[in-house]
């Protein structure tokens, strides 16, 4: 995903919003709950998998978890437009801190 993507993919939330006049609702408080609880529906459907592995996932599974991937990366993206976080450089700039923090050679 570049940062094109990213971008279009805040303007179609906000409009989405915009349009059902939810923006009043879209604190980053509300964000951040409503983020959270669809991060917990994801996990849920690895809860009870013997090994949470690729292969214990038939088609029903993986598209119920796209579903839910799409409503985590959404309310990621408008808790970010919310509080003027440019998502792509703050990943970027935390990937070059991770990797000062774990070096692939020691």
């Amino acid at each position: 995903m570049n940062t094109s993507d990213l971008h279009d993919l805040r303007a179609r939330t906000r409009q989405f919003a915009r349009e059902r006049d939810w923006e009043q609702f879209h604190t980053p408080k509300n964000l951040a709950m409503a983020l959270s609880v669809e991060v917990a529906e994801l996990a849920e459907h690895f809860q009870w998998l013997q090994t949470g592995a690729d292969a214990e996932l038939d088609a029903a599974k993986r598209e119920a978890i796209r579903q839910e991937l799409a409503d985590v990366l959404l309310y990621l993206v408008q808790l970010a437009d919310k509080l003027q976080v440019d998502l792509h450089a703050a990943a970027v700039d935390k990937m070059v801190l991770n990797a000062i923090k774990y070096p692939a050679t020691i």
